[in-house]
């Protein structure tokens, strides 16, 4: 067999069917066919988990967890050997007409978000309020919990 070599000359004119081309045509192939398709069905079994925050006062530990559009029947808030658990589902909106998406971003579904309680709370006097997209759960400490302050003399 007999091979034509022949000299690469990477700054001629790129036609249609130049090299480079030709290459990136077949690169362009080879992500749509196999990388988007898993990384696409990847992306869907991602579970959606709202963004939380937990903060502390002198008297109360804080939870703030951000669940927009949001109905306040459709979130349960549990407390179970220190740890805040905070269930729901996001609803997918339906309008009635036809519409053709070009992308979605926004995430829907189920979730479960469990906190992790840094201090010891009164558990009757757990109080939960929703606005503007924001759950809020207020717990106050146990008196054992609330931080004392201690003079230390220096010498």
């Amino acid at each position: 067999m007999a091979y034509e070599l022949t000299t690469w000359k990477p700054f001629r004119e790129l036609t249609p069917f130049s090299d480079f081309d030709r290459m990136r045509r077949e690169m362009e192939r080879v992500w749509d066919t196999s990388l988007r398709g898993k990384l696409g069905k990847s992306l869907k079994r991602l579970r959606w988990l709202p963004s939380v925050d937990v903060s502390e006062t002198k008297n109360d530990v804080v939870v703030k967890a951000e669940l927009p559009g949001m109905d306040p029947k459709d979130i349960e808030v549990t407390l179970s050997d220190g740890h805040l658990m905070i269930k729901g589902q996001k609803k997918h909106e339906k309008e009635e007409k036809d519409e053709d998406y070009h992308f979605v971003e926004r995430s829907y579904g189920s979730f479960v978000r469990a906190v992790h309680l840094p201090k010891e709370v009164k558990h009757d006097k757990i109080s939960a309020s929703y606005k503007n997209g924001v759950l809020k759960v207020v717990l106050p400490k146990s008196e054992e919990a609330k931080t004392k302050e201690v003079k230390i003399k220096v010498e």
